[in-house]
């Protein structure tokens, strides 16, 4: 036959199940760490994507073009300077690539501005 052992039950005292580890609270050393742990990889980042943009203009080929310059005199207006600058050819078009290449808003000239022609009406 076998014999069966009974031990007696251990029992837990309200005190030992009342007592539970006190939940984790975040000190001021940890939020900042914590802060700075999430905020690097975000500044890390911006700073190639910024690097990036800000190369692009880097990369391009420099021209050395070089244009006749005219100066607009009074009375003078793109349409007597196109005249004089290309006079065998339709002024409009004249006119359309000179505020094209000098990247003017309107076709007003002022006395004394200094105005580029292009280079294939150039003499």
């Amino acid at each position: 036959m076998s014999t069966i052992a009974i031990h007696p039950t251990v029992a837990f005292s309200r005190t030992a199940a009342a007592t539970r580890p006190a939940p984790m609270r975040l000190t001021r050393r940890g939020r900042i760490v914590l802060g700075t742990l999430v905020a690097l990889p975000i500044i890390v980042g911006a700073y190639f994507i910024g690097m990036g943009s800000s190369s692009a203009g880097a990369d391009s080929v420099q021209s050395n073009v070089t244009f006749e310059q005219v100066t607009v005199m009074p009375g003078d207006t793109l349409w007597k300077i196109a005249g004089d600058v290309a006079p065998g050819v339709d002024p409009q078009s004249v006119v359309s690539a000179i505020a094209d290449l000098n990247q003017l808003d309107s076709l007003t000239v002022q006395p004394g501005q200094q105005l580029a022609i292009p280079a294939e009406f150039s003499n």
